[in-house]
């Protein structure tokens, strides 16, 4: 088996491991759901479709900007989207005065579209600033930002979205914890998501030097 030939089945192992941990991760979030805010076994099927998407996203992307992998730097990246979801959501408490409420929000089992649409143009352009930072950060090269600019559409498409409307829902003193929840969930999914990679791709992080 030729070198390259060996380096794209590695890579393939790396991003079919980032699809496992992904739904994974999808699943975990859909138990803490239920356990924190309201059921949605309902989405279940959805979600893990989501999660293995985000998790092959982050994955494949991870390597076109990290040449030698270490599990500190697949943390630190990461922790990266994780600081974005919550600058996302300080975004658009700042961006948005609230035109809804939490309890009218739960009442219904329909996405709320109008919300999300309202926030578009505000998601889009934070979207893009994200992408932007990103490579700022890696210097990937313009070809290989690319990615980075594809795994943070995608994550904003299908875990950004309920979070770009925070600003649009009246919060009461109590909805802290809603944050609170929220950043739970965030934090869990993550985790989960990490740990997972890690555990089924220790072959790759152990033939990397270590950061």
């Amino acid at each position: 088996m030729t070198v390259g030939v060996r380096q794209s089945a590695g890579l393939a192992g790396f991003v079919g491991s980032g699809a496992v941990a992904g739904a994974a991760s999808a699943f975990a979030f859909t138990v803490l759901h239920q356990l924190l805010i309201s059921p949605i076994w309902f989405a279940l099927p959805i979600n893990l479709v989501a999660g293995a998407l985000c998790g092959v996203c982050l994955a494949w992307s991870y390597v076109l900007v990290v040449s030698a992998p270490t599990v500190r730097s697949w943390l630190q990246y990461n922790v990266l989207y994780l600081v974005m979801f919550v600058a996302l959501g300080l975004t658009s408490l700042v961006a948005f005065e609230p035109v809804t409420t939490i309890s009218a929000l739960l009442q219904t089992n329909e996405p709320p579209r109008a919300l999300i649409g309202r926030a578009l143009p505000v998601t889009g352009l934070f979207t893009l600033a994200t992408a932007a930072l990103l490579s700022r950060i890696y210097r990937p090269g313009w070809r290989r930002s690319g990615g980075l600019l594809v795994t943070t559409t995608v994550l904003v498409l299908f875990l950004g979205l309920n979070i770009s409307i925070l600003g649009l829902v009246a919060i009461p003193r109590s909805g802290v914890i809603v944050l609170a929840e929220v950043l739970t969930l965030l934090v869990a999914i993550m985790a989960a998501y990490v740990a997972v990679v890690v555990a089924l791709s220790r072959a790759r992080f152990a033939s990397a030097p270590s950061a």
